[in-house]
């Protein structure tokens, strides 16, 4: 499309990562890059000066909420999210489909994004299903689509894929998702395969109802049944999108996570590749190794708000802590070192751990800009590592540097 266009500058000799450019009427985003979330037009925390400050590329903005608060018929009226948030540069926006999955089967399952979207990480038994915790399923799904009850007020909504690529146009958003239907790790082979086709019906209709304007993403489901997934990229492979995104389930742990991208990656083109919802340290390093061009997640900024702070492996990060340290722990209450030494964000620049730990308990709002600042810079600072990697043919050597750390 006019407006939208990916380069591949280098690929890597040895692995399937590779460093381009997306391009879109709003500036450009070097790749590998992880997209700061901005769920109700916001990263918490941060304002866009902020995001500017930190040099973020783009940011992704979420459709079912901003559909419900303030409403994309009011940010249309107001110009759109980019002038409605001050925010030049590219957005992404999802579909809300990822909300069937948010609002039903994963508080059925008790499964979330941060700590136990992999069940098998923590030492569950495949499929096993929760027999305490079990949340109401807020939504209800059909072959027309998904009806939502409202996390602000309880009034129950509908939405289907004309509805999504409308609220997507309404936002004004330079990349948006089709509309998918995202399955839990604990979903069986069955129910797996009549959302994917479900999901394969609503691609369809986003690919005809989408504003032409806007760069629109596949989403590729299917779980970790590698026929399903096979099925499910060839048929999204297929179809017109100007990105393929791989989204819903991902296994029971990051190895199944990793076989699915291998089982995928293969069958695609060279369109850009966006992996949703990911965005651990050492998931970066994986699934760039896999041929993973885009991430987005929200951990490392909700993590900056719950007290853990991001640190490199010089400082004594490694996979084992995460690299992260909790600032809450009584050993920083007179540390007079920054979070991270190695660190140029401006909070290691201007404040120690022994005033951040102070903030975080004292309650203080501006801990959770300082954390938020720091984290986010964390992992900008990381993908440049990555890509610089990548072009000077070193990747291997740096996701050994960071993986083996500790």
């Amino acid at each position: 499309m006019e407006n939208f266009n990916f380069k591949i500058l280098k690929k890597d000799k040895k692995t399937a990562a590779r460093a381009g450019v997306i391009t879109t009427k709003r500036g450009k985003i070097e790749t590998p890059y992880f997209v700061p979330v901005a769920t109700l037009g916001s990263v918490r925390a941060l304002n866009s000066d902020d995001l500017v400050a930190l040099g973020a590329q783009c940011a992704l903005v979420n459709t079912y909420h901003l559909h419900l608060k303030p409403g994309d018929k009011t940010v249309k009226k107001l110009g759109g999210m980019h002038k409605f948030m001050n925010f030049e540069k590219t957005l992404f926006s999802d579909s809300g489909g990822f909300q069937a999955f948010s609002l039903g089967l994963a508080r059925e399952h008790n499964i979330g994004k941060i700590g136990n979207f992999f069940p098998g990480e923590n030492g569950k038994k495949e499929r096993e299903k929760p027999a305490a915790n079990v949340k109401e399923n807020l939504t209800r799904i059909t072959d027309e689509g998904i009806k939502f009850k409202s996390v602000y007020d309880g009034s129950w909504q509908f939405m289907d894929a004309k509805a999504s690529m409308k609220i997507q146009s309404n936002l004004d958003s330079d990349l948006i998702m089709a509309f998918d239907e995202c399955t839990s790790p604990l979903s069986d082979k069955d129910y797996t395969a009549v959302a994917m086709r479900r999901t394969h019906d609503w691609a369809k209709l986003s690919l005809k109802y989408h504003n032409k304007e806007q760069a629109l993403y596949g989403i590729i489901q299917g779980g970790w049944f590698s026929d399903l997934r096979a099925e499910s990229t060839e048929f999204i492979n297929s179809k017109p999108f100007d990105g393929i995104a791989i989204g819903g389930s991902l296994g029971n742990c990051k190895k199944d996570m990793h076989q699915i991208l291998e089982w995928v990656i293969p069958q695609l083109d060279d369109r850009p590749r966006h992996l949703l919802g990911i965005g651990e340290v050492d998931d970066i390093f994986e699934c760039v190794d896999r041929g993973i061009d885009t991430f987005d997640c929200v951990s490392p900024t909700r993590n900056a708000r719950r007290g853990s702070l991001c640190i490199r492996p010089e400082s004594g990060g490694n996979v084992k802590n995460k690299f992260r340290l909790h600032i809450a722990s009584a050993k920083f209450r007179e540390d007079k070192k920054p979070v991270d030494p190695h660190c140029s964000c401006f909070t290691c620049q201007n404040h120690s751990r022994a005033y951040l730990c102070h903030l975080y308990h004292a309650n203080e709002l501006s801990y959770y800009r300082l954390a938020t600042i720091h984290n986010l810079h964390f992992m900008l600072d990381l993908m440049g590592q990555v890509r610089t990697s990548i072009k000077k043919d070193t990747f291997l050597a740096l996701k050994k540097k960071w993986l083996a750390a500790g």
